[in-house]
């Protein structure tokens, strides 16, 4: 009895030159770029020229108002920069201001998002209710919270008042409240943001996970340090460190509220810049402060993308 033995396929040939494992490069669609362009021009513009002049106007002299030609003065400014007590002092507050609203800003919209998420009447409505803070500007934010923190006729001392607590305090002009009180704003204005992301995060936890851990004996707590947590980790993780560039880079509502008064308690970084900038006229030295401001948040969202990368989580 003869065997017929079944004929293996030929392997394919790989070409000559090529490695395993590695990919024809794809040929470059220089079509695509009129496709980007209209969305890159701006941001050129608007953000990567800007930067790029304010990096060159750190080397110079630039003053307002003097009828010498600018000079290039190298990193005579940084020098001057490094032995500037003012400056870092207003670095300090800054630190503490963003790390300052950003944990209780955390905190609180966490509570919230986790309120909004469950089977409410009228949920709707609190969901409106919970973002009109965000979409108010900075500024109208800043009027009304001056308004709240009144020494003579605002809510908050009336409220104060009516409890037998005292009243009368000037809450943005004493040196131990002012950082405090606008702390509070900053929390209360940009808690909806944060809510908002992280209400979107929940939603997208398949509720499977939460019956299957319910019907398993699981509490509240254990299901959402099991299930809820670790869907939300990633988000929570990008929307922090956003928060944190954020608040350290606000302006605007700080402007409003004490104009980095009293006594340069509220001085951010940013604040310092610009009254080195357009009160005083030194722009050269205002722009290394930037760039001082922009390497300190390069770092630090470097650490941060690279532990994300380092702990494999989404983007």
């Amino acid at each position: 009895m003869t065997s017929v033995t079944e004929a293996s396929p030929p392997t394919p040939r790989r070409p000559a030159g090529r490695k395993p494992g590695r990919s024809r490069p794809r040929a470059v669609d220089h079509g695509a770029w009129f496709l980007v362009l209209p969305a890159l021009l701006p941001i050129l513009v608007l953000s990567v020229g800007p930067l790029l002049y304010g990096i060159l106007l750190a080397f110079t002299d630039a003053q307002s108002g003097r009828t010498e030609p600018t000079q290039w003065i190298g990193g005579l400014n940084f020098q001057d920069l490094l032995h500037d007590t003012l400056f870092w002092e207003s670095f300090r507050i800054g630190l503490v201001w963003a790390v300052g609203v950003t944990v209780p800003q955390f905190l609180l919209a966490l509570g919230l998002a986790l309120l909004l998420d469950q089977d409410l009447r009228l949920r709707w409505l609190a969901r409106a209710l919970a973002i009109i803070p965000w979409a108010m500007p900075e500024v109208v934010v800043g009027i009304m919270w001056r308004l709240v923190y009144n020494p003579d006729a605002g809510i908050l001392n009336e409220t104060l008042r009516d409890l037998g607590l005292g009243g009368g305090r000037d809450w943005l002009s004493g040196l131990a409240t002012a950082l405090p009180a606008v702390i509070v704003v900053g929390v209360w204005a940009g808690m909806p943001q944060t809510t908002v992301a992280l209400l979107a995060g929940l939603q997208n936890t398949p509720r499977e996970l939460h019956e299957a851990a319910a019907v398993d004996g699981a509490g509240a707590w254990r299901r959402f340090r099991t299930v809820t947590w670790p869907a939300l980790r990633p988000i929570a993780l990008a929307i922090t460190a956003l928060n944190l560039i954020w608040n350290f880079n606000s302006f605007a509502l700080v402007y409003v509220l004490t104009s980095g008064g009293p006594g340069g308690r509220t001085r951010l970084p940013m604040l310092f810049a610009y009254e080195e900038a357009f009160r005083y006229g030194q722009f050269g030295y205002a722009a290394a402060m930037g760039c001082v401001m922009v390497a300190v948040i390069s770092i630090a969202l470097a650490v941060f993308l690279a532990g994300r990368l380092r702990g494999g989580d989404d983007a």
